[in-house]
């Protein structure tokens, strides 16, 4: 079985991904089982450097805040700011501190040095503004989509003025609150001050539509783009905050249905633009049913980002997984000879890209006799393996076979 899977592997470079997808996507996804690996990070860096390089790629999109990824867009154009303030408050989730991340913000500042704007590889954060804990006021949104539509319309069409949308926000640590996700009762989500602002929101983000010639025409690209990104986060923030303040059994695959909506919006937005690539974990980005166990929760299911983006790309959108063989210091030991990494473990080598749809298709593939393949049971919470159910609709496999996590 192991020789057959060999005819199907090829080198982790950009060329080989791109054949073995037959065309280039107008969103490339690379997923990854853990958060901050340095091996896996390094060849993803690799393999997006290549992509922007050698295939037009100009959007790169991290699985973190978009909001806050502002901040990293500006300094990859421009050269404002600070590197290491920008990874601190540019980067979410304190991913700012992999040396990963570090190395491809600042490959992406080099490469624009000097280059006209056109060919500008630019940033993007993928993410709404939340964390596993909590979710961000929606303040910054709803006032910059205020502010951007104040200098543009006639004040008699805004639905408030900045005094009243500031008061009825309210201070930021309501929102905040980190006893909210355990506990309903303390989200400010459903209170008559976010239902009031729900409806503000749709009102600004509706202004955005019904005027879109005069906002146009009085914009630069980048102001409308940016005023978009307002509106749906407003809007996906507070929908978001409804929902933590449900008691209800289906709170948490809402809430996790939303986080992925957002992301789903965040992408669709970038493939207007031109040709995205995107990390992020393989849960958010792979096409089939997306689960995970959570506190008190020992299966939630919900449908993610890549699901979700699928649907309207087509094969527009392609999904790269990444698998791994080890994780040591994380308890992850050599897998199972009958699981899909066990399998790619027996190739005996360090980084392969697989075609698990090929000839000797892995989701056919299972031990002699053709017995399914075995799921691989993770020792540790950080880490998902690959579910033999979900080869059938990925587009490529990229294996690493022993990766220190720190």
């Amino acid at each position: 079985m192991v020789r057959d899977i060999e005819d199907t592997v090829h080198p982790v470079d950009a060329a080989s991904v791109l054949a073995l997808l037959r065309d280039r996507p107008r969103i490339l996804a690379l997923g990854e089982p853990t958060h901050g690996a340095p091996d896996l990070l390094r060849t993803r860096n690799a393999l997006f450097r290549e992509l922007v390089e050698q295939h037009g790629y100009r959007t790169i999109a991290l699985e973190t805040d978009c909001l806050a990824g502002l901040l990293v867009d500006d300094y990859v154009t421009t050269g404002r700011g600070d590197l290491d303030d920008v990874l601190a408050r540019g980067l979410s989730h304190e991913w700012g501190a992999y040396p990963g991340n570090r190395e491809l913000v600042a490959w992406m500042r080099a490469h624009n040095e000097g280059r006209p704007a056109a060919e500008h590889v630019r940033f993007a954060g993928a993410d709404g503004p939340l964390e596993i804990s909590a979710a961000a006021s929606p303040r910054a949104a709803l006032v910059a989509l205020h502010d951007y539509l104040s200098a543009r319309v006639d004040a008699d069409l805004l639905p408030c003025t900045a005094d009243v949308l500031d008061r009825m926000i309210g201070p930021d640590d309501r929102w905040t609150e980190p006893a909210a996700m355990m506990d309903p009762a303390r989200s400010v989500g459903q209170s008559a001050e976010a239902r009031e602002l729900r409806l503000l929101a749709d009102d600004l983000a509706t202004l955005l539509e019904t005027h879109a010639p005069q906002l146009l025409a009085g914009s630069t690209p980048q102001e409308r783009d940016r005023a978009h990104l307002y509106a749906r986060t407003a809007t996906g923030l507070l929908r978001y905050h409804f929902w933590m303040a449900d008691p209800s059994p289906a709170r948490m695959t809402r809430l996790l249905g939303i986080r992925d909506a957002m992301i789903a919006d965040n992408l669709l937005a970038l493939a207007e633009r031109g040709p995205a690539l995107v990390s992020a974990h393989n849960s958010h980005l792979q096409r089939g049913r997306s689960t995970m166990a959570m506190w008190d929760h020992p299966r939630l299911e919900w449908w993610g980002a890549g699901a979700l983006v699928s649907t309207r790309l087509g094969d527009r959108y392609a999904f790269v997984a990444t698998a791994l063989g080890t994780l040591r210091d994380q308890g992850v030991e050599a897998p199972e000879p009958d699981t899909v990494e066990g399998l790619l473990y027996g190739l005996g080598r360090d980084e392969v890209l697989v075609d698990p749809r090929g000839p000797a298709a892995l989701h056919r593939a299972g031990a002699d006799g053709g017995a399914a393949l075995a799921a691989r049971v993770s020792p540790w919470f950080g880490y998902a393996p690959l579910d033999p159910a979900d080869l059938a609709e990925t587009d490529a496999i990229v294996f690493v076979r022993d990766v220190p996590h720190r």
